[in-house]
């Protein structure tokens, strides 16, 4: 029989509760009452909480670590989500940059996937807000790294806020990578107006813009217009996404690159 996580205390609980709704997506509130044996009031302080540190979304009946419209997941669902397609986008990526020059990349989770690729080719400028891509990429023998401030954030450990976007506003570099949430074929979109400003700014601040999108991204919509797919040169899609969804995108943009999943 499968044991349950017992209820101890109640910052252990939380944490174990966070934990199994990322490996789930989506739980019940009575799935959770049962699993963790408490009472479903305690579930619900216990979300309220989680909710609060951006962990987990409630809904009614329930809780999900899954993105919405209007809510971006937490960035520790999002690194264990699409691995094989972010890893797929990364290694065109990697193919798209030239030893010498310059990138700039954003805090998503694919362009972390990215990052762990730069050290093929180096010697290389790399700029980045993402503090857990700092961490990698310090280390890393031919690379000069500048990292972007700003107001640090949790929640995709990162920094944010004005202080980055004037930091952003200050280069130039060869090559900007960055990801959305959403992508229709008309625009890139993201939930939170802090990322979308951030997302911008380096947009500007690029000769060549990349859109690394894996396909769950497809065919979507957010809270916030990041930018028209036309800012864009190249746009990176893994094998996984619809033929029809490509077509819409080509149809539109003329660069859309598509990078091969490497089956399990």
């Amino acid at each position: 029989m499968k044991s349950r996580p017992r209820a101890a205390g109640g910052a252990s609980r939380r944490q174990a509760m966070a934990e199994h709704v990322m490996r789930q997506g989506s739980v019940s509130m009575t799935e959770l009452a049962e699993i963790f044996e408490v009472s479903v009031m305690t579930v619900h302080r216990d979300l309220d909480l989680l909710e609060s540190q951006g962990m987990v979304r409630k809904f009614r009946g329930g809780a999900s670590a899954q993105a919405s419209s209007v809510f971006e997941s937490n960035i520790a669902y999002r690194k264990t989500a699409q691995t094989a397609e972010k890893e797929a986008i990364a290694r065109h990526v990697v193919g798209l940059i030239e030893p010498g020059s310059s990138v700039m990349f954003d805090d998503s989770t694919t362009a972390l996937a990215v990052a762990r690729h730069l050290g093929e080719v180096t010697p290389l400028t790399v700029v980045t807000n993402f503090l857990e891509a700092i961490r990698l990429l310090a280390p890393v023998p031919g690379i000069r790294l500048m990292a972007l401030g700003g107001e640090y954030y949790p929640t995709h450990d990162s920094f944010l806020g004005v202080a980055c976007v004037d930091a952003v506003e200050a280069m130039n570099t060869d090559t900007v990578v960055v990801s959305t949430s959403a992508v229709s074929d008309r625009h890139a979109f993201h939930q939170e107006q802090e990322i979308v400003l951030v997302k911008r700014a380096m947009l500007a601040s690029g000769t060549r813009c990349v859109l690394a999108v894996d396909h769950t991204k497809l065919d979507r919509v957010a809270l916030h217009r990041v930018a028209p797919l036309e800012a864009f040169d190249i746009i990176v899609v893994d094998s996984r996404a619809p033929e029809e969804a490509i077509q819409r995108l080509r149809d539109r943009h003329h660069r859309v690159d598509v990078a091969e999943v490497t089956e399990p």
